[in-house]
Parts: C-alpha cells; sequence; structure tokens
C-alpha cells in the first residue's frame, strides 16, 4: 500500500483544467494510477489522436484532482494552419463524440414531447482568450424559436431538437454568478440536457489550440478562464451537463518552468555561472517551480500567457467547434428514436 500510494504521488500542482495532462504528470504510462482508467486511439476517418481518462471512484478523483468521470481529448496538430477540409473533418469527429456522449446522458435522463438541449457560451466575450464560449453560441442553429412560431410540437413533429443558447457573461458585468443564471433558465425552459463550453488553462503551450476536451463532470470552481466559482453540474442544477473546452491560455510559471532544465545547463557550462546552475539543479521540480513563483507573483501577479495569434485561433477553434456542435444535435433525434 505504501509503495502504491508513493508511486501515485504527484511531485508538484501545475494548473491544468486538462485530464490528460493530469494523467502525464504521473511517471510511467498513467495506466498504473489507482481508481483511473486509460485508453488511447486514433480515428481511422479523421487521423485524430484520442485519449480517454476515466475518473471510476474517489481514490482516483484524489490523485488526479478531477471529479469522477469521463474526459476525452482530442488532440489536433493546429487548427489555425489547415484549410476548410481539414477543418470540417475535425468538426465531423467532434460531432461524432458529443452526439456518443450526449444521447448516453439523454438516455438517462426523464423527458417527455420533443429533446430540449441549452448550450451556455462561458466566458467573457470582450477578452479573446476568455471569448470562446460566447462565439461558439453565436454560431449556432437556434431552433426554439420556432417552437413560439408554429406550436408546441412543431420540432418534435419536424424530428429536430429544441436548441436555445446563452452567454450568460462574467460576474463582473453581470453582478450574478453564471450557475444563478442558469437556475433561472433551466426552471422556466426545462431542457433536457445543458452543453457548456468554455475556454480553459493548459500546463503546455502545446496544447494551445489544438486539444479538444469533451467531459460528462460538468464545469467546476477553478476551471476555464474566468473561474466559474460555483460548479456546473447535474448534481447542482438537476440535469445532465456536458462540458467542451478549448485551452487558450498558460500559466507564466509553467511556460517559465519547463524552460528551467536548459537554462540550467546553460549555467552549468559557464564556470562564471556554475555555482547558480548548481543551485537550480539542486533544486526539486517543486522547489524550481515554487521559485518562479515566488519570483514572478509578486510583481505581475498570477499572470497567464496566449499566443500571439490569439483573435484568428479563437475564430478558427470557435467555427470549428459551433460547427460539431450543430452536427451532432441534429442528429440526436433521429439517434434517440432509433434507440429507443
Amino acid at each position: 500500500m505504501k509503495k502504491e500510494m508513493n508511486r501515485n504521488k504527484k511531485p508538484f500542482e501545475i494548473r491544468t483544467d486538462l485530464a490528460v495532462e493530469e494523467r502525464e504528470s504521473f511517471p510511467g504510462d498513467g495506466g498504473e494510477i489507482s481508481g483511473v482508467s486509460l485508453r488511447e486511439w486514433t480515428e481511422p476517418e479523421s487521423r485524430i489522436k484520442m485519449t480517454e481518462v476515466r475518473i471510476l471512484n474517489e481514490r482516483g478523483s484524489a490523485a488526479m484532482r478531477k471529479p469522477v468521470g469521463v474526459y476525452l481529448t482530442l488532440e489536433i496538430d493546429s487548427m489555425t494552419n489547415k484549410d476548410e477540409s481539414e477543418l470540417a473533418l475535425i468538426s465531423e469527429e467532434l460531432s461524432r463524440q458529443i452526439l456518443r456522449h450526449a444521447v448516453g446522458l439523454l438516455a438517462e435522463a426523464p423527458r417527455s414531447g420533443p429533446i430540449h438541449i441549452l448550450i451556455a457560451g462561458l466566458g467573457n466575450p470582450s477578452v479573446t482568450p476568455d471569448s470562446l464560449g460566447p462565439k461558439v453560441a453565436r454560431k449556432l442553429q437556434i431552433t426554439r424559436q420556432l417552437e413560439h412560431q408554429y406550436g408546441n410540437h412543431f420540432c418534435q413533429s419536424q424530428n429536430l431538437p429544441v436548441i436555445s443558447a446563452i452567454v450568460p457573461g462574467v460576474m463582473a458585468q453581470t453582478g450574478m454568478e453564471t450557475s444563478e443564471i442558469l437556475t433561472g433558465i433551466l426552471r422556466e425552459t426545462h431542457p433536457h440536457l445543458l452543453i457548456a463550453v468554455d475556454a480553459l488553462a493548459a500546463r503546455s503551450v502545446r496544447r494551445l489550440g489544438t486539444t479538444i476536451q469533451i467531459t460528462d463532470t460538468g464545469i467546476h470552481p477553478g476551471s476555464g478562464v474566468g473561474n466559474h466559482r460555483h460548479s456546473l453540474t447535474r448534481e447542482s442544477l438537476g440535469i445532465p451537463v456536458l462540458a467542451i473546452g478549448v485551452p487558450t491560455v498558460v500559466g507564466a510559471a509553467a511556460i517559465i518552468h519547463d524552460t528551467v532544465s536548459c537554462l540550467t545547463n546553460a549555467l552549468l557550462s559557464s564556470p562564471a555561472t556554475q555555482g547558480l546552475g548548481s543551485y537550480l539543479d539542486g533544486l526539486t521540480p517543486e522547489e524550481q517551480y515554487q521559485l518562479i513563483r515566488e519570483l514572478l507573483e509578486p510583481e505581475f501577479g498570477s499572470l497567464y500567457v496566449t499566443p500571439p495569434d490569439a483573435d484568428e485561433l479563437i475564430s478558427t477553434v470557435s467555427a470549428t467547434v459551433s460547427e460539431g456542435i450543430n452536427q451532432a444535435l441534429f442528429d440526436i433525434p433521429k439517434i434517440i428514436s432509433d434507440i429507443g
């Protein structure tokens, strides 16, 4: 037992919203983490690498610092340098994965009448790296107004989902928690599923705009750039929540930490700086990271970094994600009908 606990103990904690990065921070291939299962494969049609992390119990949750549930990651080399046909393949693959998870969640939810899905575009539309959710929401194909125009069962007669969307903003803009706004909307509209789209923070720069995470655990305190403090989960809202996120920022301390080994080697190679190099080399990874934070944060605060092409990145990613959601949602009624 003691050996297993030591093996599962991580040396230090660097902020990430991605379960795949939490898994990568463990030594080994991740399969040895108690309470966590790992599956990796490449989809034959899109050639996109998929990583599924399943946190099975509270032990796995404590080790991963994530709630129990399924975390699926689509890993793409880049979305900003692809042509329309390549982006279409990404949207189609994302659609298939959203459909798979959404149908599973809807199968568990009691419902009558047409399927009603609410999409929440989380974040601050005025801040580029935090504007992913609002931009996705604005590009969705909304159908709920058709029910008002043509009658309560129009969408059901046409085999369409009832789709509505909301951009709740951030507390600095509205004076209200996102959860408060959504609770009121849920009480009035009674959707069967909430899909929350948000910008995330990554551990590694290479994840920015190249990773899409889908999870059935919802959005939790500390998640996303905007730090939505109240959980948006099945437990807090009373309906299933599917969260879709793309990392758009990385902590500055994490970026500097990744360069420490190169800096140390450079310092050790010169007689004039060997002493400082030896000092850094003698620190544990945790001590190195804490030193960086102590130097950075008093001067700059908790600083996050986004790519220089953030505008282009958010525009491309939001279009790709919204198209994937649109494709998935309009296939749901048929899939549910075939199952039932």
